[in-house]
C-alpha cells in the first residue's frame, strides 16, 4: 500500500516534550509561528488549542503528512483558518514566507525526529524492525532512495555517512560488510548484515544494532544535515524581538548543528539573541546568554515513549534586530 492511502487516523502520535514546547511558545509575541517539520501536527494542534491568537505555517514533504493536515483541517473551522499548511522542505521557509507577505514570525519549531507512523509502517523503509522495501525517502518523489545508498556507494562513501550521520563507531566494519552482501534486496537483509558486522559485546548493548545505520541512511536519503544550517538561520533571521526558535534533535550530529546556529547567531551583531532559559546579560553590544545544555524528556514521558528517550531540546530567543 501506498503511503498516500494510509488514513489519518494512522499518523496519530504522541509529540515529544509536547508540554515545555507549548509552555516555551506562550510569551512569544502574537502571530504566525512556523512549524517547520509538521509530521502528524502534534505540537501544532496543541498549540492552536493553547493560544488562540496563534497562527501555524506548517511544512512538511511528506505526503501522508500533507493529507493529515488537510483532514484536520476539514474537520475543525478554527484549525482551517489558523492552519496553513505548505508541501516542501524546512530549508525553504523563507521562500514560504516571501509569497504570504510575512515579514517577521512569532517563532518557529523543528522536531527532527521521524514520526512514530513513519517507522511503524513497513512499506516506509525507515524500521529496522519490519521487512520492507529500502526506501527512507521522505518526499516519496525523491530520487536517492535507501537503495541507492546501500548498493550504490562505495566503502569510504559509506563510512563517511556513518560516521558523520550517527557516529557509528563500527562504520567501517559495517560498510565492508554491506558491500560484500550486495545486492542488499530490504530491510531485514540490512538490518541482519549490520547486526553481524558488529562485535557481538557492542551487539548487547545500547539497542538494536542497526539503529544507528538506519538513522544514518535516512539521513543521507533526505540531506537532513544538509540543510539544517540554512534552515536554522533563515528562521533565527526571520524572527521578531521576543519570538523564540525551538529544536529537538535526536542525536548528536543534528544537536552540533543547532549549537553552532546558535553560536553564529549569538555572535552576529546583526542578529542579537538570547537562548533559554532567557536571562538576559548585558554585554557592551547587545543583550546575549551562551546556550545553555540542553533540555531532555522526563523519565514519565520516556517511560510512557520510549522513543522520546533521545531527545535533545535546545531553545534560542531573539532579542532585537
Amino acid at each position: 500500500m501506498s503511503a498516500t492511502l494510509h488514513t489519518r487516523e494512522s499518523f496519530d502520535h504522541s509529540p515529544v516534550m509536547a508540554e515545555e514546547i507549548v509552555a516555551l511558545f506562550g510569551d512569544v509575541p502574537h502571530g504566525v509561528v512556523v512549524d517547520a517539520t509538521l509530521g502528524g501536527a502534534g505540537h501544532t494542534t496543541l498549540l492552536l488549542e493553547a493560544y488562540p491568537w496563534m497562527s501555524v505555517l506548517g511544512i512538511d514533504q511528506d505526503d501522508m503528512a500533507i493529507e493529515h493536515a488537510a483532514a484536520l483541517r476539514a474537520n475543525s473551522v478554527d484549525i482551517a483558518q489558523r492552519l496553513d499548511v505548505q508541501r516542501g522542505r524546512f530549508d525553504s521557509i523563507d521562500s514560504f514566507l516571501a509569497q504570504r507577505s510575512i515579514d517577521s514570525i512569532s517563532g518557529a519549531l523543528f522536531d527532527l525526529g521521524v514520526s512514530s507512523p513513519q517507522l511503524d509502517m513497513a512499506d516506509r523503509g525507515f524500521s529496522y524492525r519490519q521487512d520492507g522495501p529500502l526506501d527512507m525517502r521522505m518526499d516519496t518523489n525523491a530520487q536517492l532512495s535507501a537503495a541507492d545508498v546501500v548498493n550504490g556507494y562505495e566503502v569510504q562513501q559509506l563510512t563517511d555517512v556513518l560516521r558523520n550521520n550517527a557516529d557509528e563507531r563500527f562504520a567501517f566494519r559495517i560498510a565492508k560488510a554491506i558491500v560484500a552482501a550486495r545486492p542488499i534486496a530490504n530491510t531485514t537483509q540490512l538490518a541482519e548484515i549490520v547486526a553481524n558486522a558488529i562485535p557481538a559485546p557492542a551487539r548487547r548493548t545500547g539497542g538494536h544494532p542497526a539503529k544507528r545505520t538506519f538513522q544514518a541512511i535516512r539521513i543521507e536519503v533526505n540531506k537532513e544535515l544538509d540543510i539544517l544550517p540554512r534552515a536554522l538561520h533563515d528562521a533565527i533571521r526571520a524572527t521578531a524581538p521576543g519570538g523564540r526558535v525551538a529544536v529537538l534533535s535526536y542525536h548528536s550530529g543534528e544537536d552540533r548543528i543547532v549549537k553552532q546556529a546558535f553560536r553564529d547567531a549569538e555572535s552576529n551583531p546583526l542578529v542579537q539573541t538570547v537562548a533559554s532559559p532567557f536571562q538576559h546579560h548585558q554585554s557592551v553590544n547587545k543583550l546575549v546568554r551562551k546556550v545553555k545544555v540542553a533540555e531532555r524528556p522526563s523519565a514519565r514521558e520516556i517511560e510512557l515513549n520510549p522513543r522520546a528517550s533521545s531527545a535533545r531540546l535546545r531553545v534560542i530567543e531573539k532579542v532585537g534586530s
